[in-house]
């Protein structure tokens, strides 16, 4: 509900005395918030509130000094999928995959600098100007995303990510059209026999959210790691579960944690698959690596434009991670180490799809060669008719031989029936994530 200007008047002074308040940190939550009550009161006697609204202004101080302020009512509603502030008096919000400016506003700039030392220092991070860029959550899980100045030119930025309510499911995509219920199927029984996989996409393509769905395809009885910039990934029903997470420099530069120090201790911890949120740099050198010393059945996600993309920024990430390494010799890695890469994107309505799934063959004449087995076709996932060729990890690891689905469902895409409507949904939750 937004606030008339005459309510923004009231809250307005009512902020002003009580950042003038002494002691104001060392107040329990009651105690706070019977303070606002007697200064709301006291400051409006000709205003007869009722039992609602008195309620509400409370509520909403509170969260000005306690909780997120007026982030508080966009992380409490469900239809709103990214909050971007790009100053204090400048809020944008994404709702059903349309971006709109919030008639909503901060106080001041402090106010803004004062929920942000809240969020870093509630997950145990730290931001400054002389670490100005923070990647951390929110209790609910929330991705967020801090750039001060000097990084950023006038004012501190801020991205947050939500994620949806209920968690997604493989089955929740292949109901909304993000890939067939063949493709799952053949996604299974490759997790499942511990195929190295890849997820490459664009920015807000749903690698992640993929990659949870991915995830609960492994057998709930194994050792598994995860490691994340920002914790997000909810792996479900595994006991033996190690969840690790980087950590910036304080302000003495020292401290970092980074992705590679992870992958590398990870390796002590006896995994039998590693899951690394998103490698992005030199660390891929180190992820690979894991993926060819006996953790097969590891995952990851990286940006990309298209799989052979994929493969030329992985190859780049590498050699910056070791210097001197050929080319030639960097591209052998990538082909023994990863199994398949799963790439994702948007269509022209945004709704985020599969848009194609690729066995990683091998090297010929040093070049990586790519088995495409399903791709996009008037918006539908459908077998390219290419067999799996690599199948002795199905075989190793007491799964039936899989060959690729047959050409029989391509046929029937060709032919224009059946394939999904590209009309916005609303009630389609990944729709938005």
């Amino acid at each position: 509900m937004e606030e008339t200007f005459k309510e923004q008047d009231v809250l307005r002074r009512v902020r002003r005395e009580l950042y003038l308040t002494d002691g104001l940190s060392a107040m329990d939550d009651e105690s706070l918030r019977t303070l606002i009550r007697k200064i709301l009161l006291r400051q409006n006697p000709e205003h007869d509130f009722s039992a609602e609204e008195l309620a509400r202004f409370v509520d909403t101080l509170y969260g000005n000094f306690r909780g997120l302020g007026i982030l508080e009512e966009y992380l409490n509603d469900d239809t709103v999928s990214e909050i971007m502030i790009n100053a204090w008096d400048v809020l944008f919000v994404e709702r059903a995959g349309v971006v709109e400016r919030s008639p909503r506003t901060f106080s001041s700039e402090k106010e803004l600098e004062d929920i942000i030392q809240r969020i870093v220092a509630g997950a145990g991070r730290e931001v400054n100007r002389a670490n100005p860029i923070v990647d951390t959550r929110l209790p609910g899980g929330e991705r967020v995303n801090v750039v001060l100045p000097p990084a950023s030119i006038e004012t501190p930025v801020v991205t947050i990510r939500r994620f949806p309510k209920d968690r997604i499911t493989m089955q929740t995509l292949v109901e909304y059209g993000t890939l067939s219920e063949e493709a799952a199927e053949f996604l299974e029984r490759l997790v499942k026999a511990k195929y190295n996989i890849f997820i490459s996409g664009g920015t807000s393509s749903g690698k992640t959210t993929f990659l949870n769905a991915l995830s609960d395809y492994i057998p709930k009885r194994e050792r598994i790691i995860t490691i994340e910039d920002s914790a997000e990934l909810q792996l479900t029903g595994i006991d033996n579960l190690v969840r690790l997470e980087t950590r910036n420099s304080n302000t003495t530069g020292s401290g970092e944690i980074t992705i590679r120090d992870l992958i590398r201790t990870s390796l002590r911890m006896r995994p039998e698959r590693i899951i690394v949120g998103e490698v992005r740099g030199e660390e891929a050198l180190d992820m690979l690596g894991a993926m060819n010393t006996g953790h097969d059945g590891s995952l990851s996600t990286g940006h990309a434009n298209s799989c052979e993309d994929m493969l030329r920024r992985l190859e780049t990430m590498v050699m910056t991670g070791s210097s001197g390494l050929p080319l030639p010799a960097v591209r052998r890695n990538i082909a023994s180490s990863i199994d398949l890469i799963v790439h994702l994107g948007r269509l022209s309505t945004r709704r985020r799809v599969v848009l194609e799934i690729t066995e990683v063959v091998g090297l010929e004449d040093e070049e990586i060669i790519l088995n495409r087995l399903y791709e996009q076709k008037e918006g539908a996932l459908v077998p390219t008719g290419n067999e799996l060729i690599h199948t002795w990890k199905q075989e190793v690891y007491g799964h039936e031989t899989t060959p690729h689905p047959r050409t029989v469902r391509l046929r029937r895409a060709d032919s224009g029936g059946g394939l999904p409507s590209e009309e916005p949904d609303p009630n389609d939750p990944y729709y938005f994530f």
